[in-house]
Order: structure tokens, then C-alpha cells, then sequence
């Protein structure tokens, strides 16, 4: 697909993105979702022909990448713009000095996603948000 995916300082288009994504379509809280930590983490936005339709970001500390808050629009869902996304967070992540291991915490039903991704799950399942997840990681 003709996607741009970058680093971008664009945080306002991001929340509206986890806005719609999180908020309208799963019911997540706005307290849940606007955690106070995207000031400290790196985002990730997707566009085509300059419309948003996807975000992540990156939370880095000691040597790990937490890649969260990755959304898509439902209209572009299905395109292999989530996998695009997770692999630009990669390639952000590979970019910070010291960090070697990417990590995340998925929705129970996107294991496979982000297995085919390379990562691997570990840990039990526990609630975030009213939504069962389980922790993610792999190497860089």
C-alpha cells in the first residue's frame, strides 16, 4: 500500500486516532486511555494521501521499547497497516541507543498478530482497561 508511516510530534492527531479507536469503538475510559505518558514516548502515525489512519507509540527504558496505544482505523483495517506500523515501531526502536528487546501488551485476540510479528507471548493474561492482555517480546 502507498502508506507513509514516520516518527512524527503530531500528538494531536494521535489522541484522535486512540479517541475513535479506543474510546468510541472499545469503550475504553479517557482516563484509562490518557495515561500521562505520551509527553515522555516517541509516536509513531500512519497516512495516505496525507489522511491518518493509524498510530503507535514508543516507551523506551532500560534497553526496552514499549510499543502501545497502536490503533488503526476500521476503514483501513485488514490492509496490513497494523503489521507496517508495528514494523516502522521497530525500526524507531532499533534507532534508540541501548535498546535490544521490544515489548508490548496485546489484546488477547491479537496474539497471533503479533506473533507472526516475531513476538512471543510470556506471563498471564490480565485485564487493562476491561480488556483482557497478555505481555509480548522479542529481540531487535
Amino acid at each position: 500500500m502507498n502508506w507513509v508511516i514516520e516518527q512524527t510530534d503530531d500528538l494531536a492527531t494521535c489522541l484522535e486516532l486512540r479517541r475513535v479507536v479506543f474510546m468510541e469503538e472499545q469503550g475504553v475510559s479517557e482516563a484509562d486511555e490518557r495515561d500521562g505518558r505520551d509527553g515522555d514516548a516517541l509516536h509513531v502515525l500512519a497516512t495516505r494521501d496525507g489522511v491518518a489512519l493509524g498510530c503507535a507509540r514508543i516507551l523506551v527504558a532500560e534497553g526496552v521499547a514499549k510499543i502501545g496505544r497502536v490503533c488503526v482505523l476500521q476503514e483501513a483495517r485488514g490492509t496490513g497497516l497494523g503489521a507496517a506500523i508495528i514494523n516502522a515501531c521497530l525500526d524507531v526502536a532499533r534507532a534508540q541507543p541501548g535498546v535490544t528487546r521490544a515489548k508490548l501488551g496485546a489484546q488477547v485476540h491479537a496474539l497471533a498478530f503479533y506473533e507472526k510479528l516475531g513476538f512471543t507471548a510470556f506471563g498471564p493474561v490480565y485485564d487493562d482497561a476491561g480488556i483482557p492482555h497478555r505481555d509480548m517480546d522479542r529481540d531487535l
